[in-house]
């Protein structure tokens, strides 16, 4: 069996110093050769409250460098049976969110020709919707799980039916996911309207307030989802504004009363047995974030959601 890609080792250079891709991992643009593709998405133009996200993927790379190959809490061992790397950032168009839009999807289009599982640093939300046409292309209507403080289903926002806010309204419109196995996890806050969650719902979406589990252990609703989901083809896209501020606040649009770092990684370990065929972590602000805390955090939930793909081994 062919040697699979390793990250840089903190013994055999600083973790301070060495590239600047995911877990210091070798960069390739040889998709064949793959089965997961590490991308940034540094895109902000989709954002409605605070920008930064375009900074995100860079930030969140250089604190992944403290992360070390192996889950020692779940046995997980990815790097032993995945090939592995970082494809570097799609060159979206700085003044043009159309066009960045057309670009991730094109982009996606052509690593999806491949097996790779795709795994998207961005950027803000809105580089979900691109890749979600690009995935349905070649899955069909898939399994979503959405975990963030906001249910991102506006109808428009100053006119644009293409921004962070209404990205789950145009999945839901193209048919690019299944209703009934759309889960929503961490919603909370304040709307403009009593149907700003509940709409969702009439859709066929299942929605999780982040109030009822103040407290709780998440790993019961994520056994719940996975066994509602069975073998679907499930995408995960993981908002960082689901947590909590006090654990992440380096983002765009910060709710108080979130998730904590330990529910979400409850949720995303039970959830091991899905049948992943892509996901992202987005709306990391580094400029909002001067400990670089939301971007360790980031960089630890994209290694937990890398160690739940199928095919990861277990020690």
């Amino acid at each position: 069996m062919a040697l699979k890609n390793q990250p840089l080792s903190g013994n055999d250079l600083a973790r301070f110093s060495g590239p600047n891709t995911f877990m210091r991992l070798p960069c390739s643009n040889e998709l064949q050769k793959l089965d997961v593709a590490v991308m940034g998405v540094p895109m902000d133009i989709g954002t409605s409250w605070r920008s930064g996200t375009r900074f995100g993927p860079k930030q969140v790379r250089a604190e992944s460098a403290m992360i070390r190959p192996y889950n020692l809490q779940t046995g997980a061992a990815p790097f032993d049976s995945l090939q592995v790397a970082d494809i570097g950032d799609l060159a979206i168009n700085t003044f043009s969110l159309t066009d960045s839009l057309r670009i991730i999807a094109e982009s996606y289009d052509t690593i999806l020709e491949y097996d790779a599982v795709p795994m998207a640093i961005g950027g803000d939300h809105s580089i979900t919707l691109p890749i979600l046409r690009a995935i349905a292309k070649r899955h069909g209507p898939v399994a979503l799980v959405h975990v963030d403080a906001h249910a991102d289903v506006n109808e428009e926002m100053f006119g644009e039916k293409e921004t962070h806010g209404t990205v789950f309204r145009r999945a839901y419109d193209e048919g690019l996911i299944q209703p009934s196995k759309v889960y929503q996890v961490g919603l909370r806050g304040t709307g403009y309207s009593a149907e700003d969650f509940t709409e969702a719902q009439g859709w066929g979406f299942q929605q999780f307030l982040a109030s009822e589990f103040w407290g709780r252990d998440l790993s019961q609703l994520g056994a719940e989802i996975r066994r509602d989901i069975g073998d679907v083809p499930t995408y995960i896209t993981y908002d960082i504004d689901s947590l909590d501020p006090a654990y992440a606040p380096g983002t765009g649009t910060p709710e108080i009363g979130g998730l904590t770092t330990p529910q979400a990684m409850q949720l995303i370990r039970a959830l091991k047995g899905l049948n992943v065929i892509g996901c992202d972590l987005v709306e990391v602000s580094p400029p909002y974030d001067t400990s670089g805390n939301t971007a360790l955090t980031g960089a630890n939930i994209l290694y937990e959601l890398l160690c739940i793909l199928p095919g990861v081994a277990y020690r």
